[in-house]
């Protein structure tokens, strides 16, 4: 039982490393995202400062 939860921690461990190891790489859905929250940003500022 102990030599399970040893592995179950190694493989633990290991995939949390490689998800946040991923994390720096945007793809491209992200960079999209990121340009829709710009625009969308901008937009409202435009708004907010006709609107004044």
């Amino acid at each position: 039982m102990k030599s399970f939860i040893a592995l179950l921690t190694v493989v633990l461990a290991l995939s949390f490393t490689m998800m946040f190891a991923a994390c720096d790489n945007k793809g491209p859905a992200e960079k999209t995202g990121e340009n829709i929250d710009h625009a969308v940003e901008k937009t409202t500022d435009t708004v907010k400062d006709a609107t004044n």
